[in-house]
């Protein structure tokens, strides 16, 4: 399944369809789909033509992932709310193919059912519009936002379990953390959110861009708790960290924010 960032979904309908954002702070062009940054200022050379950071994350995103609709259109279902047969059919409506063509490709159907989904489709965009300016609109005038935490880029599982507020974060931790964050687990919880919540610390202490050996990532758990053999399993477990096969290698599949 496809990483989605917290990037990605903090960027507005117009950033999701260039395909990336601007950093104001750290004056870089990000590229939504795989995080790559590119540094406003910075001239990039490729093939012999010299290139500015905002036209070469645009050419980034067309030579390493085609274009933002190819990408859209092949996330999983939870995400897009798209049967394979409407993802086919907006497949082929972005390729520009007539509802002959189309039929001759399913082979199948008729001109006249081709323009029943376009119509149904269309319907489906205007009720995402309302929908959305009805979530902007209770947002803004609630008076009791709760402002939910970033689990990470991938959870194997995504239920109301990642439904976890900052207040609910900072509670657990000192619960479990009750010797201050650099000391040691009271325990190890046994309801799944304060797992998350653990997990999701304990990956804090690994640098992302760095790959430990067991030993290494044992020597660091063990700091925490005894049996870090646990710790290791549900960080593996719940999506916060992945290995080779042969356990010769661990990393951090996505940084929690």
């Amino acid at each position: 399944m496809t990483h989605l960032s917290e990037l990605f979904w903090n960027a507005s309908m117009e950033e999701m369809k260039q395909g990336y954002v601007f950093d104001q702070e750290h004056e870089v062009y990000e590229c939504l789909v795989c995080g790559k940054r590119y540094e406003k200022g910075i001239i990039y050379q490729d093939e012999g033509v010299l290139y500015e950071a905002e036209k070469y994350v645009r050419r980034h995103i067309a030579s390493e992932h085609t274009s933002m609709v190819d990408f859209l259109l092949g996330l999983d279902k939870k995400w897009t709310g798209l049967t394979e047969l409407q993802r086919t059919l907006l497949n082929y409506f972005q390729m520009g193919l007539s509802d002959q063509e189309i039929v001759k490709e399913l082979d199948g159907g008729s001109s006249s059912t081709i323009r029943n989904h376009r119509f149904t489709l269309r319907e489906k965009m205007k009720q995402a519009k309302v929908f959305l300016s009805i979530m902007e609109l209770v947002e803004e005038r609630s008076s009791h936002k709760s402002k939910y935490i970033h689990i990470h880029d991938s959870p194997s599982l995504l239920d109301e379990r990642h439904a976890i507020t900052e207040q609910e974060n900072e509670e657990i931790l000192k619960i479990y953390f009750n010797q201050g964050l650099d000391g040691p687990l009271k325990e190890f919880p046994k309801k799944e959110k304060r797992r998350i919540v653990i997990m999701r610390y304990l990956t804090k202490l690994f640098d992302v861009q760095k790959h430990y050996s067991e030993k290494e990532v044992n020597e660091i758990l063990k700091a925490r708790l005894d049996d870090y053999v646990t710790l290791r399993r549900y960080l593996i477990e719940y999506g916060f960290m992945d290995r080779e096969a042969d356990g010769s290698r661990y990393w951090v599949k996505s940084k929690a924010k």
